[in-house]
């Protein structure tokens, strides 16, 4: 993917959803992006990395590698770059606090906009009653979701064959399924009930997948997506106003070429102890 582009500078970026080592992860259309985009301040809002994939079975293309590569240039470069872990990589909690190559590692952040709104940054998990109390239902949950995706690529496969466009089964689902619909709004309410509880003025969040910027009863409620299926990320333009970017609709990426990549790389995928990058020439 070698496509010549004006840089995008932002003050500021949220992505999270990224789901590293799975082969859902749309990686080289993040890598596109953080090529293109420079920023003051980076947060990766939870679910970087699939610690919950993982550990059932391992796949890590070089274009994963090259992702983590990239987003530790941009902390060395001087962009403020805050993880905060999701549930996926819930790993990460155990070194809140602490710093990796410039990458802040923080249960949250309080993020101050260029016309002074405050907005709590956290994935979103911990209000999540069945991740939270039901943890097996999650699981289960995660499993059901990975399949459906994996349905998805053959459907796709197939309608690739007779030129139709591509088209998201889980997206589908999410969107018409009614107890999908009202989970997503009792999550986005909570999230700005609990933005209001602490005195700030907006929420961004992760973890259900699903971009939104609106008011939610006076508080602020953006979600900045995932980088699965909507590949999309929350940006603050420098006068403090915020937009969701949709990246592969504004560079034309086609779901049907990504998703033959993959085909090639997973049978080149390197194994755990085997991770060196190919991009240290990447600006």
């Amino acid at each position: 993917m070698n496509m010549v582009t004006e840089i995008n500078r932002f003050r500021s970026i949220w992505i999270s959803d990224i789901h590293l080592g799975t082969r859902g992860c749309k990686a080289e259309f993040l890598l596109d992006f953080l090529k293109t985009t420079e920023s003051d301040y980076l947060y990766l809002v939870g679910d970087i990395i699939d610690g919950w994939r993982l550990k059932k079975s391992w796949h890590w293309p070089q274009y994963h590698n090259d992702v983590v590569q990239k987003l530790l240039r941009k902390a060395r470069k001087g962009s403020r770059v805050v993880y905060i872990p999701g549930n996926h990589d819930e790993f990460v909690r155990d070194y809140l606090e602490h710093n990796f190559g410039s990458v802040e590692v923080a249960s949250e952040a309080i993020h101050i906009t260029a016309d002074g709104k405050k907005l709590l940054c956290i994935h979103g998990d911990e209000f999540d009653g069945v991740v939270k109390y039901a943890k097996w239902l999650a699981l289960l949950g995660d499993q059901a979701y990975t399949l459906a995706l994996a349905i998805n690529h053959w459907l796709n496969a197939v309608r690739r064959r007779f030129g139709l466009p591509y088209w998201s089964l889980s997206s589908y689902l999410k969107h018409k399924v009614k107890n999908a619909v009202q989970y997503i709004g009792q999550f986005e309410g909570t999230m700005a009930e609990a933005a209001r509880g602490r005195g700030l003025d907006g929420i961004v969040c992760g973890h259900i997948h699903h971009a939104e910027i609106r008011d939610i009863d006076g508080i602020l409620y953006c979600n900045d997506g995932d980088w699965v299926e909507s590949c999309t990320a929350l940006v603050e333009h420098y006068d403090g106003s915020l937009e969701i970017i949709r990246w592969a609709d504004r560079r034309n990426l086609s779901f049907f070429e990504q998703d033959k990549a993959q085909e090639c790389a997973s049978s080149l995928s390197p194994t755990p102890g085997s991770l060196k990058s190919t991009a240290s020439s990447e600006p």
